[in-house]
């Protein structure tokens, strides 16, 4: 009787040892972790709230701290663009403000030394007075100012973009004389960072106030970069209109002393088209007898520059159609920066009626924009009803079952 008591007594002991152990190694590896720095390449900043961990940040703002900030505190102006936390609403939104540009030059006088702010290229109280009494001819011309600012981080090793806000832009909706703008950036020559702010409704003058944060690039390659500033206008029905953009070569710009305020006119779109949209070589064959269509995306070449950094992502989307109504559609994979874009990709539709009367397919060239609608390159329709190559293939491809045919197609536009 004592030796089963002596053996429950060691196991009962021994799972309490267990649990304990397990629940210390979860311990370890969760703060363990915690202190790790997350693979972010960039952080998002809305309206001055930083979403970085604290353990990074040291809840502190980037240039600034503690003490410089409770002696500037009293001496910050009511129209800066200072955002108090504790002023925040029950759903953690600050009361709306107009933020007017002339509370800029205040920011200097309430930043700190080592991350002194300058201003360059600022809007004065007069051209914004000359800007108000241009005739209206001259303002359908104009297509707005954007305000932004740049700085790094250098104990980071962080490069901060905001983008403050935009004034001026021209209305793209006609029915209600405004527009829902938004702004995409991109990082060049690489695009390796494609950010977007949010989509403000039924404005000319749109204050975005937010704050891009990229981890990762050495101050010395900062002279190479370019951003590139895109404005467009949200369009729920149809594709956003581009309303124009700003290219801002970061060579010769020294953010060393601290944060830059800049603010530079939007420019119409420079597209840089080539002399036509490109071609695709795609190859079909269709199987009577198992009543399908095989078709191959095999390459595209001499596809048009889609934006300033002259290389586009390239990827094909298929598009079935019967009786004018799509009933199955693909995609091929993306490739990287290229005007001339290897796919070989195989995809097998089958035909829902005999024969391909009443069949037609569609193949779309899109240009692969993370954060914002992929830009559509060009088009190429094959059916009974289509006009040039895109008929005689697609009369070769039904003269000829059980024959893989292969053609080069010009692109249309999109």
């Amino acid at each position: 009787d004592e030796i089963p008591t002596v053996v429950g007594i060691f196991s009962a002991f021994g799972l309490v040892f267990s649990v304990s152990l397990f629940a210390w190694i979860c311990c370890q590896r969760k703060s363990s972790k915690s202190n790790k720095t997350p693979p972010y390449k960039f952080v998002h900043v809305l309206k001055g709230v930083d979403i970085y961990p604290e353990n990074l940040n040291s809840k502190k703002k980037f240039g600034a701290d503690d003490k410089s900030e409770a002696k500037n505190k009293s001496s910050m102006p009511k129209n800066s663009l200072h955002l108090d936390l504790e002023k925040r609403d029950l759903n953690g939104n600050f009361p709306k403000t107009t933020t007017k540009m002339q509370g800029f030059p205040d920011l200097e006088n309430s930043s700190p030394k080592h991350f002194a702010e300058r201003k360059k290229d600022s809007v004065s109280p007069d051209s914004l007075k000359s800007i108000t009494s241009l005739s209206s001819e001259d303002k359908q011309d104009k297509l707005g100012t954007l305000f932004f600012s740049l700085e790094y981080n250098f104990e980071k090793k962080a490069f901060v973009v905001n983008i403050k806000e935009a004034r001026g832009l021209p209305a793209m909706d006609e029915q209600s004389m405004t527009s829902d703008p938004y702004i995409k950036m991109t990082i060049l020559p690489e695009k390796k960072h494609k950010v977007k702010t949010r989509v403000l409704r039924k404005t000319l003058d749109p204050a975005f106030d937010e704050t891009f944060t990229f981890y990762g690039i050495p101050y010395s390659q900062i002279q190479d970069l370019t951003l590139h500033f895109m404005v467009l206008s949200f369009d729920r029905f149809s594709r956003d209109d581009v309303i124009g953009e700003v290219l801002i070569p970061l060579t010769g710009i020294e953010l060393s002393e601290g944060r830059l305020l800049m603010d530079r006119e939007i420019i119409k779109r420079n597209v840089r088209k080539s002399s036509g949209r490109g071609e695709l070589l795609v190859s079909l064959c269709y199987q009577s007898t198992t009543n399908t269509l095989t078709v191959v995306v095999l390459k595209a070449r001499h596809l048009p520059k889609s934006d300033v950094s002259g290389l586009s992502d390239p990827y094909v989307k298929v598009n079935l159609y019967h009786a004018k109504k799509r009933i199955s559609k693909k995609k091929t994979h993306v490739k990287k920066c290229t005007p001339n874009a290897v796919f070989n990709e195989l995809f097998v539709f089958d035909i829902p009626c005999e024969g391909l009367d009443d069949i037609s397919i569609e193949f779309l060239v899109l240009d692969s924009d993370r954060g914002s609608r992929n830009e559509v390159i060009g088009r190429l329709t094959l059916g009974s009803s289509a006009e040039g190559t895109g008929g005689e293939h697609w009369k070769e491809i039904c003269e000829y079952p059980r024959r893989q045919i292969a053609k080069w197609h010009m692109l249309c536009d999109g």
